[in-house]
């Protein structure tokens, strides 16, 4: 007979072993049908999710489903995949996902948007939930999103959900396939696409579930412009009704009779200046041959031996030295933290580009802001930066060296102010054109000599909800 002692050392080696099990080279292995009890939701509500997107009418695909006595799962999940990015892995993480977790839970975004699934997914749980199916309110309660993509794929899902003005915003966690990722790096979900990634994708929906949630603050961006000007937009900036120009604001140019309005919101930064002009090319050289760009490395060497090439590192090859100065064809008016009064704010003559962030991460993990010293903070007027602070960091940069050496953290960028609303109000002259991007996405903004446009940010009342990573 084994004494007491002996049953305490074989149950810790028992218990020891199966840790050992557990894991890999790879760090904690998650079994495959713990991790699909948990996350897959019952075979009914998938098909009337299904069936209520592709019938977009939430009535007819939902009534079959009434009477189910099915229990929900612990933390549901749905994942938006844009296959496109991530190279080639794109359409085997998806085939792996859906595996993972059934078909009807995985969203492609070529196919599905996430603005369909908000009016008629979450719609379907919500109209099940009303008819007295307790499954599907908590499946609605407890639900999680998980992003596959870069900054803009984010930034897209996170704009959906947050439209939505009824119930919990679901909390939403990233899987990093962009080239920059600074979202995701924020959150602590990574910089890249692991290599070791079926494991890694196990473990990122494990952790999509446990993990603790904050808030990320969203600005929404308002450019008025005289009407009659063709813009080509990223699918972030959308065209809206003309809008009354704020005229507390001292303006220095004309208004125009008619105006044009396009509103977006972004999450990161939004920048104009030789940054932007930079991402713009880069932007059409990579759709005009994307065979040039497979994944995130080949996208960086691309992106900088293009940047060579625009004169953002070789100021003197630009012939008029009055373009080289954002400060020729732009005025910045900023709010300051708990301050209702517009000011207006000098750009020093050798800025550039000019950027507004919202976050620690730019430009692939880089904080151009800086770690600040309490005295200068003191002296300018400063608080620490956080991302849901209600407040932009707007700072700048003189050329492409500067701003390298900005990014390797040996000096900082040229701080300009914080600031709880902009305003940029740009003119033509010599200027034909400015370059603008935000979150990645860049456009080419027409200018014209007559009138002025005018670029206006604001914090969304509402805040997005993140899933931290680690």
């Amino acid at each position: 007979m084994e004494s007491p002692g002996a049953e305490k050392t074989v149950a810790v080696r028992s218990s020891l072993i199966d840790s050992m099990k557990r894991c890999s080279l790879s760090g904690i292995s998650i079994p495959k049908e713990e991790l699909r009890k948990k996350i897959t939701m019952p075979e009914y509500l998938r098909l009337a999710i299904r069936d209520s997107i592709a019938s977009k009418d939430i009535d007819s695909a939902a009534k079959p489903y009434y009477h189910s006595t099915a229990h929900p799962v612990d933390c549901p999940l749905v994942v938006f995949i844009n296959s496109k990015s991530g190279g080639r892995h794109g359409p085997q993480l998806k085939t792996r996902l859906q595996d993972l977790m059934g078909q009807e839970q995985v969203f492609d975004l070529q196919n599905v948007k996430p603005n369909e699934f908000v009016e008629y997914g979450l719609g379907c749980l919500e109209k099940l939930a009303g008819n007295g199916d307790n499954c599907a309110k908590e499946t609605r309660e407890r639900l999680r999103i998980v992003v596959a993509g870069g900054d803009g794929t984010v930034g897209w899902v996170l704009g959906e959900l947050k439209k939505q003005d009824r119930g919990p915003i679901p909390p939403t966690a990233v899987i990093p396939l962009g080239t920059g990722n600074d979202l995701s790096r924020s959150f602590g979900w990574g910089g890249s696409f692991p290599f070791s990634w079926r494991a890694a994708i196990k473990r990122t929906l494990d952790k999509a579930t446990l993990g603790p949630t904050s808030f990320l603050d969203s600005w929404k961006i308002l450019i008025s412009m005289p009407s009659g000007i063709n813009l080509e937009t990223p699918h972030s900036l959308k065209q809206t009704e003309e809008v009354a120009i704020n005229q507390d604001v001292e303006i220095q140019g004309e208004l125009p009779e008619n105006v044009s309005c396009y509103e977006g919101v972004f999450y990161n930064y939004f920048s104009i200046g030789m940054d932007a002009q930079v991402a713009y090319g880069f932007h059409h050289l990579r759709n005009e041959k994307p065979y040039l760009a497979r994944g995130p490395i080949s996208n960086k060497i691309i992106y900088s031996g293009y940047s060579c090439k625009q004169g953002w590192f070789f100021t003197p090859c630009m012939t008029d030295p009055g373009l080289r100065g954002l400060k020729n064809i732009l005025r910045l008016h900023v709010k300051r933290l708990n301050s209702s009064e517009w000011e207006l704010v000098p750009i020093p003559s050798s800025v550039r580009s000019i950027v507004a962030l919202n976050l620690h991460s730019y430009a692939s993990g880089r904080n151009p802001w800086g770690k600040l010293k309490p005295e200068y903070m003191h002296k300018k007027g400063f608080v620490a930066a956080n991302a849901d602070d209600g407040l932009l960091e707007v700072f700048g940069f003189k050329q492409g060296w500067h701003a390298s050496l900005v990014m390797v953290e040996l000096i900082s960028a040229i701080h300009i102010a914080q600031a709880a609303a902009i305003r940029f109000e740009l003119r033509g002259g010599a200027w034909k054109r400015a370059f603008m991007q935000m979150d990645g996405e860049p456009w080419k903004q027409p200018l014209k000599n007559e009138f002025s446009t005018f670029v206006d940010i604001e914090r969304v009342p509402f805040r997005s909800v993140m899933i931290n990573g680690g």
